[in-house]
């Protein structure tokens, strides 16, 4: 159904000349039943009953006059479902939700530290209508907190990555120019995507060669490849001939003053195949584990506490005296 069918649809049926086509539903019901479909197929069944039980109690609320799930509530929880019943039969090789233990759930819930309590809000949900089928035996959620690690759970890029980003930000002639001045920013000096999109030429002084980063107290000194990679992407801007003060211009943003959309941001790295994020928290985590974490937050102008949660779980075996040393303490 296009545009025009569902505008005329829709005023039709509120002026009472014409009944619902019930497009909608019929497209909610594909959606689901595409979710149920990816399922493994040994784990389907009991998902597929899941989805049933899930509409019924849906059907319930609304005789009831309670608030009943929406489609995308049902659709969002098949999802998570589908997720995890990947995730048991391709990384753990289960192929019965019986075998789903607690270990499983705490692993797939570090997946994704940022979903983990509507994940497990689903996941509750999911394991006690299968505890009251007798398909499992015990809940391997049950006692599971919606309050995972408090260390930094994201992933970082190994050396070997870096250096393969360096050179490809830095001898790379087909690289956008915006690509690699997010880029070294971050992996050099830790810039945020809001901090590089909102960077502006008033902020840079060519005769020091620093520049202004977000709410940092300081202006960042920028290391000769960095400063090209900018030169490069100041050369860019020229040749869209410009009035917007930003450095990283767009073709919707050359005619105006606003920084580039966060949608572009967020896909100028794509190319490189690792999000921008990843990159900048490498960085963090290296400098707040070789450095005191209270002068990369003075640097970087965050909060002490943001710094804390990339610190490493285990003391540098270097930095503890040794046998030796704690005799003579003793001793003297």
């Amino acid at each position: 159904m296009g545009s025009l069918a569902r505008a005329l649809e829709t005023f039709f049926t509120a002026h009472g000349m014409a009944m619902a086509t019930g497009q909608a539903e019929r497209l909610a019901a594909g959606r689901r039943q595409r979710r149920i479909d990816a399922v493994p197929e040994t784990l389907r069944p009991t998902v597929d009953a899941f989805a049933e039980f899930m509409m019924r109690s849906r059907e319930r609320a609304r005789r009831a006059g309670t608030r009943p799930r929406s489609d995308g509530t049902i659709e969002a929880a098949l999802a998570i479902l589908r997720d995890l019943a990947g995730f048991l039969a391709g990384e753990r090789g289960k192929q019965d939700w019986a075998l789903t233990d607690v270990h499983d759930v705490e692993a797939f819930l570090a997946g994704s530290p940022r979903a983990r309590k509507r994940r497990l809000v689903v996941l509750g949900q999911f394991f006690r209508f299968a505890r009251s089928r007798k398909i499992v035996l015990v809940d391997p959620s049950h006692g599971l907190t919606s309050r995972g690690p408090s260390g930094f759970t994201g992933a970082t890029l190994t050396l070997d990555q870096q250096r393969v980003l360096f050179r490809r930000w830095t001898t790379g002639p087909a690289v956008h120019p915006h690509e690699a001045l997010l880029g070294m920013l971050a992996l050099l000096h830790g810039a945020s995507s809001r901090e590089v999109k909102m960077l502006q030429t008033a902020d840079l002084d060519p005769h020091a060669r620093t520049t202004r980063l977000g709410d940092r107290p300081h202006p960042v000194p920028l290391d000769p490849a960095s400063w090209a990679v900018l030169e490069r992407c100041l050369a860019h801007r020229e040749a869209q001939r410009t009035d917007n003060p930003h450095v990283m211009v767009t073709r919707q943003t050359k005619s105006g003053r606003g920084p580039a959309s966060t949608a572009y941001v967020s896909h100028v790295l794509d190319a490189c195949g690792f999000p921008p994020r990843m990159i900048r928290c490498t960085r963090l985590l290296d400098l707040v584990n070789t450095m005191d974490p209270k002068l990369v937050a003075a640097a970087f102008g965050m909060d002490p506490e943001a710094t804390m949660i990339y610190l490493a779980d285990h003391v540098d075996p270097g930095r503890l005296p040794g046998p030796e040393s704690r005799r003579r303490q003793t001793t003297g």
